[in-house]
């Protein structure tokens, strides 16, 4: 694929099933992620990746950040946040490990972004779905140390990848409207 007709026709899918990415393109997804810029090359991205039984932590996590929020959840609620994992097959949990230094933090995390879209640009090329999602759990440093991550690491994204049921639509954009001149 073309990286500029990848780029035009990129979109966040809607539904994604089964199955995910292979080993083999998994890896090449999270080494589209290494190549993002990297002022000072501090290679601040943190991959963790959730397939199969794996994504249990996740969603335990999830669902006891929201009984910790929210101790009147009901079991139902509960279970709806638990669910929120089985969107895909595969979860890439992103974050940012900041380097403190000269180089600054907005920088770091934005390489970070910079990695996610590199990511969705070859799991679309690979023609596998995305998801770029966050939420809460995102935010929340019990998760984090959940998956294994600091809790001032930053979540930049949780990256649902798998195979297209229902693809997102590509929005047209008139650059005029985002052009200053």
């Amino acid at each position: 694929m073309d990286l500029l007709e990848g780029i035009r026709s990129r979109a966040s899918a809607l539904k994604l099933g089964e199955p995910g990415p292979s080993p083999e393109h998994l890896e090449e997804i999270l080494r589209a992620g290494l190549r993002a810029p990297d002022h000072g090359r501090l290679k601040p991205w943190r991959f963790v990746v959730l397939e199969g039984q794996a994504k249990s932590r996740l969603a335990d996590a999830m669902a006891e950040m929201l009984r910790r929020r929210q101790p009147q959840a009901t079991q139902a609620q509960l279970d709806a946040e638990r669910a929120k994992t089985a969107r895909a097959p595969t979860i890439v949990v992103v974050a940012a490990r900041i380097t403190r230094g000269k180089i600054p933090e907005i920088e770091q995390v934005c390489s970070v972004a910079a990695g996610v879209q590199n990511m969705f640009l070859a799991a679309h090329a690979l023609g596998y779905g995305a998801m770029w999602k966050t939420g809460a759990a995102a935010y929340d440093p019990e998760v984090k140390t959940a998956l294994g991550l600091l809790p001032e690491d930053h979540v930049v994204a949780m990256l649902y990848l798998g195979t297209l049921i229902t693809p997102g639509t590509v929005v047209p954009h008139v650059l005029d409207d985002a052009l200053i001149r």
